[in-house]
């Protein structure tokens, strides 16, 4: 899952993205409005976190311009101001969800999964093959019955393989929704992490290599 914190607030922008990549989330940052429309027209992502009272362009504008956009990426906007009439109004414009300051953090990983969740095709909420299975609310994978050791990018990677029931995911595809801004589209990071997946995994092997295409299970 691809997450966009807007927040203008740069240390407690940077703790929520540090939970929510413990978390195997993929989260890039913007810290005023204008930079988070420009980060959202460049990436598909699947929630945008965003806080009310920026810099530049105001929240509501932001909201208000996403949803006059459309696309498919989620809003959960977060506020100092928590009264009903706050919460009616953010939803108003556009907003998928509410959640005022200060908030618990275990809350607001639940909100963001809930809604990267409706972003998405319905999947279950066991992803399964074979004896390969994928419980993605609690980050746990196992095969045969045994837990396996991931990453969280070698978890976000399997989730992704494991929800396309058996289409070709292509390489970009994992990389924009696995990783982040910081990833580097030209290394070879994305093969790296199916090998490394591949191996845990153990056998018979279960991922497959499309030539020039990308990769399924």
């Amino acid at each position: 899952m691809r997450v966009l914190i807007v927040e203008d607030h740069r240390e407690l922008a940077e703790t929520v993205a540090t939970g929510l990549r413990r978390d195997g989330m993929a989260v890039d940052l913007a810290f005023d409005g204008e930079e988070a429309l420009e980060a959202a027209t460049v990436h598909d992502y699947d929630v945008i976190v965003l806080d009310r009272d920026l810099p530049r362009m105001h929240g509501d504008e932001v909201c208000r311009t996403l949803a006059r956009q459309g696309g498919r990426s989620r809003v959960l906007m977060l506020t100092a101001a928590s009264t009903i009439e706050d919460r009616v109004d953010g939803l108003g414009l556009g907003a998928d969800d509410y959640l005022p300051k200060p908030f618990a953090f275990a809350e607001l990983i639940a909100r963001v999964r809930a809604l990267g969740r409706r972003s998405q095709p319905a999947v279950p909420p066991v992803l399964t093959h074979g004896d390969i299975s994928l419980i993605p609310a609690q980050r746990v994978a196992r095969r045969g019955g045994r837990r396996l050791d991931l990453s969280p990018k070698e978890m976000a990677v399997l989730e992704l393989l494991l929800a396309a029931q058996g289409s070709v995911v292509s390489a970009e595809e994992l990389l924009e929704r696995a990783w982040d801004q910081a990833a580097d589209p030209f290394t070879n990071t994305v093969k790296v992490t199916v090998s490394r997946l591949r191996r845990k995994l153990g056998d018979p092997p279960v991922i497959e290599t499309v030539p020039h295409a990308g990769y399924r299970i």
